[in-house]
């Protein structure tokens, strides 16, 4: 029988169990994580890094599309100063140029420069001014000051009487919005009759 030395033996029983024992340093999970890798879908990296704008940052066409539109009634014709940037401060500006001058009229606001009705005859005899002797007025006759201002407007400028005379003689402070909103149809009535010029776009 034929035997090989120790040495020898020695030598194939390493050079047989180093294959398994590199398996062994080699952990399973290792591996199976190699392999789940190379299973995951790939992403444009363009799509991750591409930069989301916030609500902020839309353009002023998009706004104005979102929410239906510019508003196509007429504004007044008035040079924006200071913080005037909104329609009514605009339309209270209007209502400042157009009374300048006009004795017992000093408007600061929709509610009590309005309140003895003098405001309403100054601003409808501005445009009207044979319509009535504007001098002759008492700002203490609110009620004869109202009833004229608002037929006036009615009969030359074919403006709605949304106020009545009445409502107006029992509140001692008026009500903002119904100023407001009367001096609005005033002047789209104005307007409509050509005797108030606006900006053409």
């Amino acid at each position: 029988m034929f035997l090989l030395p120790v040495s020898a033996v020695g030598f194939v029983l390493s050079s047989e169990a180093a294959p398994k024992g590199n398996q062994e340093q080699q952990p399973a999970p290792e591996e199976a994580a190699a392999k789940e890798k190379k299973k995951r879908p790939t992403f444009d990296r363009r799509e991750l890094t591409r930069p989301r704008m916030p609500p902020r940052v839309q353009s002023r066409k998009a706004i104005v599309e979102k929410f239906g539109g510019a508003a196509t009634g007429p504004a007044p014709n008035i040079k924006r100063t200071g913080g005037a940037n909104t329609v009514k401060n605009m339309l209270l500006e209007w209502c400042r140029a157009k009374t300048r001058g006009y004795e017992h009229v000093d408007i600061q606001n929709f509610s009590t420069s309005w309140s003895s009705g003098m405001a309403f005859c100054a601003l409808i005899h501005k445009f009207f001014p044979d319509a009535f002797d504007y001098a002759a007025l008492d700002p203490a006759n609110r009620r004869e000051n109202f009833a004229l201002a608002f037929s006036t407007a009615e009969q030359k400028a074919d403006c709605a009487q949304l106020l009545e005379v009445d409502d107006m003689v029992r509140m001692k402070v008026p009500d903002n919005k119904c100023i407001y909103t009367y001096i609005q149809e005033l002047y789209r009535s104005l307007v409509a009759k050509g005797l108030v010029k606006t900006k053409q776009k």
